[in-house]
């Protein structure tokens, strides 16, 4: 059995890791900030264990990972689905709008990562995940931030895979394209039906489709993939 920890695992994408890692026999553990009635529900589901934790907290995330190890010895794959969003022209973008959707997704991302990597050094196995995004891969109107910090968390990925290559520890990014989530929840039935005619394969992914590419990331069959970033947005290009 191993130990997965999925932060931002309440809602959406990071919820349905929860619920395929957990369906497969998986020790879960996942990390919720604001959502505590969705994190109290999914744990009544399916078992896993909800730890509140804010990602923009160093603190607060070597909390999270200190329980996790405590009770179940170590982690064996990490996944960082936490995000926030900004629908904002970049002009209009306050300082403090800049540091939260930074310090949520990419010190988060960072802080996550630097928590595990010293016992996977030391037992010299692991996998860790991280979440980026079509728009880290090509910047979003309206979304400068967010773009900015999804795209850092790329960078961040293929560097860290690089260091923790020698150990045997295995990094990818998972970068999903429109996924019906409560994150789109700013689109207008008119720009969502805009955005899908524009996919070819004419539709809005699902969190499960992305939890189904980190749940096959995180197995043996992809024993010989790291650095690598895995677009799951349904032959969209930009």
């Amino acid at each position: 059995m191993r130990t997965i920890l999925i932060t931002g695992g309440s809602r959406g994408i990071g919820a349905a890791m929860v619920r395929r890692f957990s369906a497969a026999g998986d020790r879960v553990f996942f990390t919720w900030n604001r959502s505590g009635e969705a994190a109290e529900r999914l744990c009544r589901e399916t078992g896993a264990e909800g730890i509140r934790a804010d990602m923009a907290s160093g603190e607060e995330i070597r909390r999270a990972v200190r329980q996790v190890t405590e009770e179940a010895g170590q982690v064996d794959v990490l996944i960082c689905s936490a995000g926030v969003s900004l629908n904002r022209m970049l002009a209009d973008t306050t300082d403090s709008e800049y540091r939260q959707v930074m310090d949520t997704n990419l010190y988060g991302t960072f802080a996550a990562i630097r928590a595990v990597l010293p016992d996977m050094f030391w037992r010299r196995q692991g996998c860790i995940l991280t979440v980026s995004s079509i728009w880290g891969q090509t910047g979003a109107s309206c979304e400068a931030v967010y773009s900015a910090s999804k795209a850092a968390v790329i960078a961040l990925t293929q560097a860290a895979a690089r260091e923790a290559a020698g150990a045997g520890i295995r990094v990818n990014c998972i970068a999903p394209g429109i996924i019906d989530t409560s994150m789109n929840d700013h689109l207008t039935p008119e720009e969502k039906a805009e955005l899908t005619e524009e996919i070819p394969l004419g539709r809005m992914g699902s969190p499960e489709e992305v939890a189904e590419t980190a749940f096959f990331l995180a197995g043996d069959g992809a024993g010989y993939i790291t650095g690598q970033v895995i677009p799951v947005n349904g032959g969209w290009r930009i």
